[in-house]
């Protein structure tokens, strides 16, 4: 019997994926069509959603792209029915009409079952592997020498930092404590970031099996998964999950028949980004606002309720089951020398291939971004990727050399981060691009410091102070001050790393500030009060159409006859250029 999948995952659902597969379920009813329908995760290459993939009995595999309900009845009556396919809709797989190189340089093992399983099945997740490596640690394995091998894999924290995951499970299985607890940081909150929300839809039980095998490394006996509420599907899921393994005695007392106990429990997070901070997090779990405290003691000694904590986030931990059946060796063999296996990210912005890519570290940021992501949108040029979040720093193209690696990024003035990569062209203003993400963190400041609560509150009026053409001389050296102090004077990763994105910027781009400030200009043509619209008399064909929008009423001129714009009433809004057909209107 065919199958077909559907690709629901929130990218998919808000594409329409939900109406493809209502379609498909009711024609597959009316028709008595012999396929087995079924949905799953994020496939991956989210710019061709709503995807939908058709198995033949022989397990050749066609992925159809762009999915809309009307092209329902087609697939299934050609490519189901009668077996032929349909090659101009074929993104992946037999008979795809045109090569797509997003999968070429992919490994994936994070991403493994995503996309293939039914993330609500906890038998398909074990038809695939799924729960052998828990199995095998505690049938074989000392805590210790779970460790051990988490450590030679090399295996670094997923989250932010990069630490050496074995190391921290180290620390926590030696700390003191009659009680010890597990953490799934699941609160990802990076503008342009959806790795951890992709795979906790598409595969949560890989997380859950990470987490039983930290336990079991850790001493712990009780977890929690803190999830953003803003994630309603992976939640939802991994609810399911956990009550799906809890009846086959995955969880709770003796799991496997063992004398390990472990019960896992979510927490939803009201959505604050400094949440995603270790400590933070811990205090909203205990039912505190959620603020930073100092550290030492770390949570590896003193975290949850004041037991010793171990804490990563859902990357880690859906990386460790793959390890544990692989080989340490397996996963060290790949990326470089201080930064082993893969890396997930999350492509957007400028990119034309959007969506979610596992790759080896190693990688250069041209191989995604020319390679997997196709390049610019529109044929544009490369103008620099935003790494990290608001936490990262700008990379200009003229890095696009550089090695994915923990040491090579952090010496650009970025972070690794969890791994967003927000891509800009030409058109991206580089100082707008910092304001942008220096009032996310602005926002977000728990205000519990007064550099972090009041500096980047001074940083963020001198920077809409820039692109609003009132920039002073001086004001460059007064946001390199103001982000020394804050980046000094912060106790959490928040804090001190909320100047990052405006001093990488002006590392690599000062050249933009300069000009904003001192020429009155964005080199972009981004920024509205620095822009200049004029009509060009030659192209204008006088349709008046740029002057019905102009809310000013700053555009003058006859029917048919060249228009022109009082400067004097042009309020920059941008309306005309963006309304005109003939590309009359020019910006400077």
């Amino acid at each position: 019997m065919k199958t077909i999948k559907v690709g629901l995952g929130t990218c998919g659902i808000s594409a329409g994926g939900d109406k493809v597969y209502a379609a498909l379920k009711e024609e597959i009813a009316r028709e008595k069509i012999p396929v087995r329908l079924m949905e799953t995760g994020c496939m991956g290459n989210c710019y061709q959603e709503v995807l939908l993939e058709v198995i033949d009995e022989d397990g050749a595999s066609r992925m159809y792209g762009n999915v809309t309900p009307d092209r329902v009845q087609r697939i299934l009556g050609e490519q189901v029915r009668q077996g032929k396919p349909i090659p101009e809709w074929i993104v992946k797989g037999r008979d795809a009409r045109a090569e797509d190189t997003f999968f070429a340089k992919q490994k994936r093992i994070v991403l493994r079952n995503c996309g293939i399983i039914d993330p609500d099945s906890i038998d398909e997740y074990i038809a695939r592997g799924g729960y052998q490596a828990i199995r095998k640690v505690l049938t074989e394995n000392t805590p210790e020498q779970v460790i051990e091998t988490v450590l030679k894999s090399g295996l670094r924290g997923r989250g932010g930092a990069g630490f050496l995951t074995g190391m921290k499970w180290r620390f926590c299985r030696q700390a003191e404590g009659d009680k010890k607890y597990i953490i799934c940081n699941a609160d990802e909150g990076d503008p342009g970031a959806f790795m951890d929300r992709s795979t906790l839809e598409g595969d949560p039980h890989s997380v859950l099996e990470g987490m039983m095998i930290a336990a079991y490394a850790c001493g712990a006996d009780e977890a929690y998964i803190y999830c953003r509420a803003e994630y309603p599907m992976a939640v939802r899921r991994l609810r399911h999950s956990i009550r799906a393994a809890k009846e086959k005695g995955f969880l709770g007392r003796n799991i496997f028949g063992s004398k390990t106990d472990l019960e896992i429990k979510i927490k939803e997070g009201a959505g604050a980004f400094v949440c995603g901070e270790e400590t933070a997090l811990i205090a909203s779990i205990e039912g505190k606002r959620g603020m930073p405290r100092f550290r030492p003691p770390f949570p590896a000694q003193k975290g949850l309720w004041g037991k010793p904590t171990n804490i990563n986030n859902v990357e880690t931990y859906a990386n460790v089951p793959w390890i544990i059946v692989n080989g340490a060796e397996s996963f060290a063999a790949m990326g470089t020398e201080n930064s082993k296996g893969t890396k997930v990210f999350a492509l957007a912005g400028k990119i034309a291939r959007g969506g979610l890519v596992e790759v080896p570290m190693g990688i250069t940021i041209n191989e995604i971004i020319y390679d997997i992501g196709g390049g610019i949108r529109e044929g544009k040029k490369f103008k620099a990727v935003q790494m990290g979040g608001p936490s990262g720093g700008c990379i200009p193209a003229s890095m696009g050399d550089l090695q994915i690696d923990y040491q090579q990024i952090n010496k650009t003035g970025a972070i690794m981060g969890s791994g967003g990569m927000v891509v800009m062209d030409e058109t991206t203003c580089m100082v707008e691009m910092a304001k942008f993400f220096l009032r996310f963190t602005q926002d977000e400041s728990c205000g519990k410091c007064t550099f972090c609560r009041i500096g980047t509150k001074r940083m963020l009026e001198v920077l809409e102070r820039i692109t609003d053409g009132r920039g002073r001389e001086g004001d460059i050296g007064l946001l390199e001050d103001l982000a020394d102090k804050i980046r000094h004077n912060t106790i959490c990763g928040l804090g001190q790393t909320a100047p990052n994105p405006v001093l990488t910027t002006l590392r690599y781009f000062r050249h933009e500030y300069e000009a904003h400030i001192r020429d009155r200009k964005c080199p972009a043509h981004s920024c509205g009060p620095l822009l200049t619209f004029t009509i060009l008399p030659e192209s204008c064909t006088g349709c008046t159409l740029c002057a019905r929008v102009c809310p000013a009423g700053a555009i003058r001129g006859e029917k048919k006859q060249a228009h022109r714009i009082d400067p004097a009433l042009c309020i920059q809004c941008g309306k005309c250029f963006e309304t005109c057909n003939f590309k009359a209107i020019v910006k400077d």
